[in-house]
């Protein structure tokens, strides 16, 4: 079976690198173009670009599908049997879609119609679900929205980020992806229609929404920290300096003393203690500027003073 691939980021490149070694027959890729990357700005090929080079498959970067009839041309030189997008980052246009004999499928990383868009993993771990998982679906014109051929869920562990979910989903996403190759047409064929009354949408995070807001509970704080991991992490500020957490649990539901939201309760070897809008949550992992991220066991002793019981944090940060 003849297969085109289209794909950018190191999740697409994973399932990519799975199909390969699995004995897909990949004639050929499709990615973003290469953009600058790093603090110096340089020029660095795509991870999907990355391993089709290694394995000597021919890659296409057009910067746009829609309204490019050399790209069309291409793909028909190719007469793929199946598309495969992943995490491609452009929506595929009808004349494309037209192109290979079976069709064009996706993989998505959550249970569609639950959270379509693009920031599937996140929003799920955001929101409290109790599981999540991927599915691999037919590609239509609208984001997100085609028939379901195949879905294959995991549980969101209590101590899951978004970077432990995103690397589970991978592996399940390529696993599934090279294990339903062989039966495809019938799948194909017998995909179901997604459920429009319980669709919800994943709308992509965004800088500010990592500034904690302690008017929310601990429990909520505590599952947006996870959430936001690797970005765009979760902070706060004290005294104008802005400070990342990596990890915290929540104490108890209730308010200590009537304490304003954002108060710091205690700083000790166990955590730093900050009322919320409903219990109080306890930080033990963050990152002070110019600093490594560390235990707050490890810097209380040189930093007592700044953490000082009794001061309020804010969702201001002057040293951006």
């Amino acid at each position: 079976m003849r297969i085109v691939f289209a794909g950018t980021p190191d999740f697409a490149a994973f399932h990519l690198k799975t199909l390969i070694l699995g004995g897909a027959e990949i004639v050929a890729v499709f990615s973003q173009p290469d953009r600058p990357s790093g603090r110096g700005h340089c020029i660095e090929p795509t991870p999907v670009r990355a391993v089709a080079t290694e394995y000597g498959i021919p890659v296409y970067q057009p910067e746009k599908l829609r309204n490019n009839p050399d790209v069309i041309q291409k793909l028909n030189d190719l007469s793929p049997d199946l598309v495969i997008v992943v995490a491609y980052g452009q929506l595929i246009p009808d004349e494309f879609l037209a192109v290979p004999r079976i069709g064009t499928i996706n993989v998505h990383g959550s249970l569609l119609p639950r959270w379509r868009g693009a920031a599937p993993i996140q929003r799920a771990l955001w929101n409290g679900d109790k599981k999540t998982g991927i599915t691999i679906m037919k590609v239509g014109t609208e984001l997100d929205a085609g028939d379901i051929l195949v879905t294959r869920e995991i549980p969101i562990e209590d101590n899951d980020t978004s970077a432990s979910l995103y690397t589970k989903l991978q592996k399940l996403g390529a696993e599934t992806l090279l294990s339903v190759i062989p039966d495809i047409e019938r799948l194909y064929e017998n995909s179901i229609p997604q459920n429009s009354e319980l669709v919800t949408y994943a709308k992509k995070l965004t800088r500010e929404e990592g500034i904690l807001n302690f008017n929310e509970s601990a429990e909520h704080l505590e599952r947006y920290i996870r959430a936001y991991q690797p970005w765009p992490v979760a902070s706060f500020s004290l005294s104008g300096t802005k400070i990342k957490i990596f990890h915290a649990d929540c104490i108890g539901n209730e308010n200590s003393d009537n304490a304003v939201p954002g108060t710091i309760l205690s700083a000790t070897r166990d955590g730093l203690c900050i009322q919320t809008g409903a219990g109080i949550l306890r930080i033990t992992e963050l990152q002070l500027p110019g600093k490594n991220r560390v235990a707050f066991s490890q810097l209380i002793n040189s930093k007592k003073q700044f953490f000082a019981p009794g001061q309020t944090v804010d969702n201001r940060h002057e040293q951006l």
